[in-house]
């Protein structure tokens, strides 16, 4: 055993550690990664802030329009509902005039009604009464006349004289509407 102990420390010694590389590399590898950070720090670096500045500038602009459009259109909610409150108000009023013209036709037409109704019934009684007029005076010149005929008959006389058979007739009437009037 010892004797591999030996070669391993020698071979060790001989071959560069896997852990640590050479310093030729660590020199170049730094030289490399210097040349890259600067050049990355020169053109790409600029490019990026570029980029991001107008990523954030179009992000924010589309935030501040959203917020412009959204403002638009709370406003032109509350201009809609505005409107369709002051229509709803003005159909109210309009529906309450109607109600009330309705009304007032209502009532006129019934007072035309009743006035023509008066009216009728006025020219009817008119009517009426002169029918009646005129049937009692018919009534008393034809009863009138049976009257004198049958006076006649019973007297046995010829009562041809106007005035003594008007005053028969008139007697004769007027017992008569004494009777009926009992």
């Amino acid at each position: 055993m010892s004797q591999w102990i030996k070669f391993a420390s020698e071979s060790s010694a001989e071959q560069p550690s896997v852990l640590l590389p050479a310093i030729y590399d660590i020199i170049w590898g730094g030289l490399s990664f210097i040349i890259v950070l600067v050049l990355f720090s020169k053109f790409v670096m600029p490019r990026m802030r570029e980029v991001t500045a107008e990523r954030t500038e179009k992000i924010e602009g589309g935030l501040a329009r959203a917020e412009k459009s959204q403002a638009d259109a709370s406003e032109l909610l509350a201009q809609y509902r505005e409107a369709l409150d002051s229509a709803n108000k003005e159909a109210s009023e309009i529906r309450a005039a109607a109600q009330a013209e309705r009304i007032a036709i209502i009532d006129e037409a019934k007072k035309a009604a009743a006035t023509a109704a008066a009216a009728v019934t006025a020219q009817a009684s008119s009517a009426l009464e002169s029918d009646r007029a005129r049937i009692a005076t018919e009534l008393r010149r034809d009863l009138g006349v049976a009257a004198t005929d049958l006076a006649s008959r019973i007297v046995g006389e010829s009562l041809t004289d106007d005035a003594r058979a008007n005053a028969v007739i008139e007697r004769f009437v007027a017992d008569l509407e004494k009777s009926a009037g009992r």
